[in-house]
């Protein structure tokens, strides 16, 4: 199988497998999935899912986070890890949306780049999830994946991003860093990985 023809055959397979993959995270708008989004860093989808509606409880627009003081943000978030930074970000972000985008999410790389605790992937999850602008981002899932594929090197998540968006067609990315992610969750972890018993890698 050629480059060409393995990456036809990962899409054929992660359609069937996932024809119609649902956002992990648990939100309601652009900001709800801003904060998921950042909590997700170094954490699993289920805890912060568990995590967030007791946050959101308490403040789920930007208006209502700046009235909680980091510490009372901070408790909050203790289990999904990273809390200190998380929650000063989370509290400096809200005010930062009120202070210069009318307690909106931006809907530019750039704007959202510069928030506090917004990285590039954090941004791209963003752009395509609650936009729907073109965007890969890359997790650890993605990341090991294309290169277990052989479709990128390895090297970084910045050379894997650009591997994936040159070798899949560009309306395919929104469903397609979805499916990759759940294809790594259920087939093909990390640890543990049986290539004889994988759809992708038993084949290609």
């Amino acid at each position: 199988m050629n480059k060409a023809e393995r990456v036809a055959f990962i899409i054929e397979t992660l359609n069937r497998l996932y024809p119609r993959p649902e956002i992990p995270l648990e939100h309601k708008d652009a900001y709800t999935m801003l904060i998921a989004v950042l909590l997700s860093a170094q954490c699993t989808d289920k805890r912060v899912n568990q995590i967030t509606p007791l946050l959101f409880a308490k403040a789920d627009t930007p208006k209502r986070m700046v009235k909680l003081s980091v510490e009372e943000i901070e408790d909050i978030i203790r289990p999904c890890g990273l809390a200190p930074a998380k929650s000063k970000a989370i509290h400096r972000l809200s005010e930062i949306l009120l202070e210069k985008h009318n307690g909106n999410v931006p809907d530019t790389f750039e704007e959202l780049e510069h928030l506090p605790g917004v990285g590039h992937k954090t941004a791209s999850v963003i752009m395509t999830q609650v936009f729907g602008k073109p965007a890969f981002p890359v997790d650890t899932h993605i990341h090991r994946l294309m290169h277990r594929w052989k479709l990128s090197n390895g090297k970084s998540v910045e050379q894997t991003e650009r591997d994936a968006k040159r070798l899949f067609p560009q309306q395919l990315w929104n469903k397609l860093h979805l499916q990759i992610i759940y294809f790594g969750r259920e087939y093909c972890p990390a640890r543990g990985h049986n290539e004889n018993h994988c759809p992708i890698c038993s084949k290609i």
